[in-house]
């Protein structure tokens, strides 16, 4: 099986943590130059100096707002001019904040809409003619099992991670005949800040300890367990890899077995 990066660039975004450098981390093992974009410099600069470098490569990083698309735009054409065509690409990036669909503002539709969808569109149209010039692109974008099956009180997430679902399936059979691939890695529960976050809010929500309600959440769960942070990221390197090149436009749970459907 070859799951060789060597010589292929990958610009991992929401990389300062979690799943992000958990993808970073597993694509400089398999030989990939790695570029890691956050908002936190202090973050990246961390995450820059733990990744492997056995294969000779080199790694960089982009501090950017995902909400600040035009300078997001300016950054990556920088960065593709001065370190050359960009192979793969995680787009990667927070989840948006707990609530039901009907009580949240258009403000907070608008606002995440820029945050994951136009921030992937900008990144994809940054990178995607050095993908066609090499014959060669892997766009992988992490999203959540909401995309097959609503989590309750995610509304704007559970709308706009479908968004981005059927933005990526659209790219998929647009650009399938240039050698790129665009899948979608969905993460079940797993263990990151973004998955305390949700024990917070559901324990006070309904007044349950946060011991009680992750022993739910786990019990949901056929595996047992929450998923690590590295588990993701073997699977979003496995699908920047060349054994993946005839997986295309796909959504892929990584859920221990939650989602209830196929």
């Amino acid at each position: 099986m070859n799951l060789d990066l060597t010589g292929k660039q990958a610009i991992v975004c929401g990389a300062s943590k979690g799943i992000g450098r958990a993808a970073a981390e597993e694509l400089a093992l398999l030989g990939a130059s790695v570029t890691v974009l956050a908002r936190s410099e202090e973050g990246l600069k961390a995450v820059v100096e733990t990744l492997d470098i056995s294969k000779g490569q080199t790694h960089h990083y982009i501090v950017a707002d995902s909400m600040d698309t035009e300078d997001v735009a300016a950054k990556a054409v920088k960065h593709i001019a001065e370190h050359g065509a960009v192979h793969i690409l995680v787009n990667n990036g927070g989840g948006p904040p707990a609530g039901a669909a009907i009580d949240s503002s258009v403000h907070d539709f608008a606002a995440i809409f820029t945050q994951h969808m136009l921030f992937a569109q900008t990144m994809a149209q940054a990178v995607v003619p050095g993908m066609i010039a090499a014959k060669y692109g892997r766009i992988i974008n992490v999203l959540s099992t909401s995309v097959k099956q609503p989590v309750k009180g995610l509304g704007v997430s559970n709308t706009i991670r479908g968004a981005v679902a059927q933005w990526a399936k659209t790219l998929a059979n647009e650009l399938g005949g240039h050698g790129i691939t665009v899948n979608n890695v969905l993460p079940g529960a797993t263990d990151t800040g973004r998955m305390k976050e949700i024990i917070s809010g559901k324990s006070k929500k309904t007044g349950k300890s946060e011991a009680d309600v992750k022993a739910e959440e786990i019990a949901a769960i056929p595996a047992g367990r929450f998923g690590q942070p590295h588990e993701l990221g073997a699977a979003i390197a496995f699908l920047a890899s060349p054994a993946a090149g005839y997986i295309n436009g796909i959504n892929l749970p990584v859920d221990g077995g939650r989602t209830g459907g196929l």
